[in-house]
């Protein structure tokens, strides 16, 4: 007696296992504010530094103007240290620098500048070289410090976030950072599933091309694939040719013949003996499995007859 083996004709679609096709969004990113440099009382000529070609650093334009003074003439001003970071360390020295003010004035005789109102300690601003200019502000040299770090900013670029001075490095530890190379995104930022990318790190983990603007895929541990490595890697494949059975260039579906617990491509499908192309919804050529073998009606008569003659 023969026996016919059950097969099923699968519709195999692009979409694999559960898994997702996504479109990568590009959210926009607030533009990076220009580092700057502040301006100094007495003009000076600072050197800029700059840790890479996209930080352009600039001179503030602008000088303190005087707001009201004791006498038209200007006394020196003592050298002190830069301050420490932490705000009594820099009150210390404001106090330093005033007294110091103080007494060369009453010494020589000669008037010190009234500069105006630091911006942030309310403490008067006197006397040449004791004050900067920064986001149109005045502040003293020694109050001039990251809102992060408090590290001095004299000179140096910063970054104005909020009204608030930064220092390159604690400015860039408020950017996004990109989810392959874990590097600040300064531009452009290209979010998918969930996760900020770069564009030009956004690519397959396998063929390693760029994922921008095409649909793609992740494994189940959130791995980015093209769907044509995606397929090529979890696809079922053929037990007769071993390739996976994905769907050919600019199709979205394939067939997937299953048979005996086997998949096979449609093509694949055949007769072990004779090569006929086996399929359920034609006549005669039916699936009649031997042993495991998937054979047509006629060779499987002919193997159970030379069977028999064994026999």
């Amino acid at each position: 007696m023969n026996v016919t083996c059950s097969n099923d004709f699968n519709s195999y679609c692009s979409t694999l296992q559960g898994s997702t096709t996504y479109e990568s969004i590009y959210e926009p990113i607030i533009p990076r504010p220009a580092s700057r440099l502040p301006s100094h009382s007495n003009n000076l000529n600072y050197v800029q530094y700059v840790n890479s070609p996209k930080l352009n650093a600039s001179d503030c334009a602008g000088n303190l103007s005087i707001v009201g003074s004791i006498n038209t003439s200007r006394c020196s001003t003592p050298s002190y240290p830069s301050p420490r970071n932490n705000s009594l360390q820099n009150k210390e020295i404001e106090v330093n620098v005033l007294t110091e003010f103080l007494v060369q004035s009453l010494d020589t005789g000669t008037g010190v500048e009234n500069y105006g109102t630091c911006f942030k300690c309310n403490g008067r601003v006197i006397g040449e070289n004791s004050g900067c200019t920064a986001m149109e502000q005045i502040f003293h040299t020694a109050c001039f410090t990251c809102a992060q770090c408090t590290v001095n900013l004299q000179g140096k670029p910063f970054y104005a976030l909020d009204g608030k001075p930064f220092c390159e490095y604690d400015y860039l530890q408020t950017l996004e950072k990109c989810s392959v190379c874990m590097k600040p995104i300064m531009e452009r930022i290209l979010r998918a599933t969930g996760k900020p990318y770069h564009p030009q790190c956004f690519t397959c983990i396998i063929c390693g091309n760029n994922l921008d603007g095409i649909p793609f895929t992740v494994d189940a541990t959130n791995q980015n694939y093209c769907i044509a490595d995606f397929h090529k890697i979890f696809a079922p494949r053929c037990c007769v040719c071993m390739e996976p059975i994905m769907p050919k260039p600019g199709e979205e579906e394939t067939v997937r013949v299953v048979a005996l617990d086997r998949s096979f491509h449609f093509e694949c499908y055949k007769c072990e003996d004779c090569s006929l192309l086996l399929s359920s919804e034609a006549e005669g050529r039916g699936c009649y499995p031997l042993d495991q073998h998937v054979l047509c009606k006629s060779c499987n008569a002919k193997r159970i007859q030379m069977l028999t003659q064994r026999i």
